[in-house]
């Protein structure tokens, strides 16, 4: 008896979706997100990365990032700092702070690692971290995507999701604006 209920307590500790020690553990400084990259790729893991702002996360965002990691064994999402997000979308934004938005998105299970940038492009980001798989949302062309002729050039690939219509970022703010 002793037995099976120490295998049923193993098996409870491994399946267990619960484990919010790691949550913090996906977030990343550029170093040690190159090292665990070098880590993967001693286990010839793919990685595929995106990136955006993320400020108020809706089901366009999930979406986007499940059919993200599904093109990799790894999915790498670079959110852009507060102060990157205010240069592009104008000093009311972000509505979230990037410690929050970076906690939301590694707590998701199909996040592996979240690292800020401060550029207003990650294309610094993604020559450093080579990845194999380079996702954007359908609102791009493949020419107008930063670091896809780059991850091409080193054999990865681009992928473009399509759009999930009625959700966005902006559209929820101008819906609570009005009410």
């Amino acid at each position: 008896m002793q037995l099976f209920l120490i295998s049923i307590k193993s098996i409870k500790q491994k399946t267990s979706l619960k484990q919010v020690d790691i949550i913090s553990q996906k977030i990343f400084t550029l170093p040690g997100l190159l090292q665990k990259i070098a880590q993967w790729k001693v286990l010839e893991k793919t990685v595929a990365f995106t990136n955006g702002v993320f400020d108020i996360l809706h089901p366009g965002h999930i979406f986007s990032l499940s059919q993200a990691a599904k093109e990799a064994d790894y999915l790498i999402v670079a959110i852009n700092s507060d102060d990157s997000v205010k240069k592009l979308k104008g000093n009311e934004r972000p509505i979230n702070h990037q410690d929050s938005r970076s906690l939301i998105l590694a707590s998701l299970l199909i996040v592996d690692a979240v690292i800020i940038f401060e550029e207003e492009t990650p294309l610094e980001l993604i020559n450093a971290i080579k990845p194999d798989v380079l996702m954007k949302g359908g609102d791009y062309a493949i020419e107008q995507i930063v670091g896809a002729k780059e991850v091409i050039a080193s054999g990865g690939r681009v992928v473009i999701n399509p759009i999930v219509e009625g959700y966005s970022t902006t559209g929820i703010i101008e819906k609570l604006k009005n009410t």
